[in-house]
């Protein structure tokens, strides 16, 4: 619930590719093409868009299959807004999500970049490799990525 004089609000859902791709550039994630943006977010099991005073400046998104797995994706908020615990809020958003709707015995990943990973730990996530487990990645090499968008 937001306070009445709370600039910020979280809404379901996703945003449009073109404030998709500005968000994650903003934010200092990398660039993906309207072509692959058009194609992924409607696939999102569960998203929300952080809006300051209406405009969007952050979202979040959960990718997966529906039951065995999910992935926390595009977790990002404009710079000019961070630090005022608005990714604690926009994770708290998706954790609820999946606490409601996933499996007990689903596994759910994210990658955390720098000091997210502090962000993360307070919503229960841990590195990988305390469990014997390495994460693991590969960019595809293609069009998209010879123009800089991974």
């Amino acid at each position: 619930m937001n306070d009445i004089t709370d600039p910020y609000t979280v809404e379901v859902g996703v945003p449009p590719v073109d404030v998709y791709r500005r968000l994650r550039t903003d934010a200092g994630l990398s660039g993906k093409s309207a072509e692959a943006a058009a194609v992924a977010l409607p696939h999102t099991w569960y998203g929300v868009v952080l809006r300051h005073e209406g405009e969007p400046i952050g979202m979040g998104r959960i990718i997966g299959d529906g039951g065995t797995a999910f992935q926390i994706v595009d977790i990002c908020v404009h710079p000019d807004h961070q630090g005022a615990g608005l990714g604690k809020r926009i994770m708290a958003a998706l954790t609820a999500e999946l606490e409601r709707r996933a499996p007990a015995t689903a596994y759910v990943s994210l990658v955390a970049d720098g000091p997210a990973r502090f962000l993360y730990e307070k919503f229960g996530f841990a590195d990988t490799a305390t469990h014997g487990s390495v994460g693991m990645y590969r960019l595809m090499k293609g069009p998209d990525a010879e123009r800089g968008h991974q």
